[in-house]
């Protein structure tokens, strides 16, 4: 018997890209992703995690529609994902919150990378030594997985703060931790390995030989992202204004940046995450844009990169002993990671939400841990390389499905969920029952912009003199919309003041071109503002009943008070 893709219609089965339909495999992969991920946010929770149980479903674990050789070769995919991830957190990395935040970044950095090392080294070591007896082996496998352990993925950490357009103290911590411990992981990755070279035997390098891959690693990445930078800011300012090239011409940037660092073997992620850098402390402001511009681009290509790195994972390789050994790190890592972010957080006087939730936001692990792991598999090849290998990657499952679920915890516990919004934002959102105006419901029928269609003109004159309104809706006998009486009405009434014990609100209002209902939402509100070109528009239930008037400068009010809690509250964070 096959494996159930074997079994599967040719069409659906991928040996290779050669032999498939390239737009068949992608457009199945963007399919099947979505549908993923959205079933999963209707479970609240993060869609990553449903991109990536797909990619397990139709992958090596589960029916293998893609199999190893497919997965190999979309690589390209996943480095592109990466490099616009990176991109996306240099452009977070503003030197003002670095100022602000300078001091927390590096302690709880240093406290969140190390503590876990140590953690983990220790562990893995003495249990491993208890199973086997082999004190080398035991003492290289731990420090290879401690140095692994210090590394946090930021793509799954980053796509759930967007998700949730989190802000605030934490997000920003996050930001900061997750763009550089990666680099901490390579400094300690090449202290483990001149240690584990040492006790092996192997010829993975001498620990000077480690410094110098790692610094030629770091600082030329650094390079490339920034000169790739400073020719798209120059290109952006001089040359181009149309947001369809600015767009083009920045993805190609970054695709020159990441082939450059393929070429090199350098780290694309590090330099893509100096070109954001650059991009958003060095270059004009008019080129800061190119930001949400490469946002929209973003979100199939990570659709694809995490249905991918589902697809690569094969559970069914796992012993009983590296099941152990995983299960063993996934505790030891967490705990390192909780001490060491709360250490941190102490010990620089984070913020309380800081040091409560920040280990949540720091489990997940992928691309640096997966790389460095098969880098361990390629400088130990003969000894403890393949067990890193199946060790990561057994534990990459589990922590990939359960990070993100505890990143929207953390940031949800510590109130910093939807305050990533504009008032643009807050209008897509809103409808017309919502608008208040002193703490009442504008369409609220029984508020005071709702008349009768015989109130006296002495009564409607002392209603317009104690309230702000400059329109009021009348309503027949049977409580329906009858017409609208706008302030210019009344001040060419007041020549009638002499027969004003005659004159009814019938009498003065005028018919309304238009209407809406208080299901309206906000911006096809003002699409009927600019269409009739009014700033007053009667609202009316599915009866046609009278429920009050929205005033354009009203809903101005009130979008901008939600504007101004948003931030009100973002400040009492810290």
């Amino acid at each position: 018997m096959g494996t159930l893709g074997e079994l599967l219609p040719n069409f659906m089965h991928f040996d290779s890209v050669e032999s498939a339909n390239l737009i068949l495999m992608l457009g199945t992969i963007l399919f099947l992703g979505a549908i993923g991920g959205r079933l999963f946010q209707k479970l609240r929770i993060p869609q990553v995690v449903g991109y990536i149980v797909i990619g397990i479903l139709i992958g090596q674990s589960g029916l293998q529609v893609l199999n190893a050789d497919v997965v190999t070769t979309l690589t390209p995919l996943s480095n592109m994902a990466l490099t616009l991830i990176g991109f996306m957190i240099g452009g977070e990395l503003k030197l003002n919150t670095i100022k602000k935040y300078g001091k927390q970044f590096v302690g709880i950095l240093l406290m969140e990378a190390v503590i876990p090392f140590i953690v983990v080294t220790i562990l893995v070591t003495a249990i491993s030594i208890a199973i086997t007896g082999n004190v080398p082996v035991s003492i290289a496998m731990g420090g290879i997985l401690g140095a692994i352990s210090s590394a946090t993925a930021p793509a799954a950490t980053t796509d759930v703060l967007r998700e949730n357009r989190t802000k605030g103290p934490l997000t920003t911590i996050v930001y900061g931790i997750v763009a550089m411990d990666d680099a901490v992981a390579l400094i300690l990755y090449a202290v483990a390995a001149s240690v584990a070279s040492a006790l092996l035997g192997s010829r993975a390098g001498s620990f000077l030989y480690q410094i110098a891959l790692l610094g030629y690693d770091v600082f030329a990445s650094i390079i490339v992202g920034s000169i790739f930078g400073f020719i798209l800011s120059m290109f952006i300012r001089n040359v181009m204004k149309d947001e369809g090239r600015i767009l083009a011409f920045s993805l190609g940037s970054l695709l020159l940046s990441t082939g450059l660092c393929e070429f090199f073997n350098l780290d694309n992620i590090l330099a893509a995450m100096s070109l954001g850098f650059f991009m958003v402390n060095f270059a004009p402001a008019k080129t800061r844009p190119v930001f949400s511009l490469t946002e929209k681009f973003t979100p199939p290509i990570y659709v694809l990169f995490f249905v991918l790195v589902g697809a690569k994972l094969n559970i069914w390789n796992v012993t009983a002993y590296i099941g152990f050994i995983a299960v063993l790190y996934i505790i030891c890592r967490t705990l390192g990671k909780s001490i060491g972010a709360r250490i941190g957080s102490k010990l620089t006087h984070a913020p309380e939400t800081v040091y409560k939730y920040l280990p949540y936001c720091l489990l997940s692990q992928a691309g640096v841990a997966i790389g460095l792991s098969i880098a361990a598999g390629q400088d130990f090849a003969d000894t403890i390389g393949p067990t890193i290998m199946l060790i990561i990657t057994a534990t990459t499952f589990v922590v990939q499905l359960l990070g993100p679920i505890c990143v929207k915890y953390g940031v949800t516990k510590a109130g910093e969920c939807g305050l990533d919004i504009t008032e643009e934002d807050i209008m897509k959102g809103c409808y017309v029952y919502q608008v208040e105006s002193g703490g009442i419901r504008v369409c609220d029928r029984d508020h005071f912009t709702v008349v009768p269609e015989y109130e006296k003109l002495t009564t409607l004159l002392d209603t317009f003199s104690k309230h702000h309104n400059q329109n009021f809706v009348v309503k027949d006998q049977d409580g329906k919309f009858a017409g609208l009486i706008t302030l210019q009405n009344l001040q060419e009434s007041i020549q009638m003041l002499e027969f004003s014990q005659a004159v009814m609100a019938f009498d003065i209002m005028e018919e309304s071109p238009v209407t809406c209902t208080p299901d309206t939402s906000i911006p096809d509100l003002y699409k009927l503002y600019e269409t009739y070109d009014t700033e007053a528009i009667p609202v009316v239930d599915k009866d046609g009943i009278a429920c009050g008037v929205m005033e354009k400068p009203a809903v101005q009010r009130y979008l901008r008070s939600q504007v101004l809690a948003l931030q009100k509250k973002l400040a009492s964070l810290g």
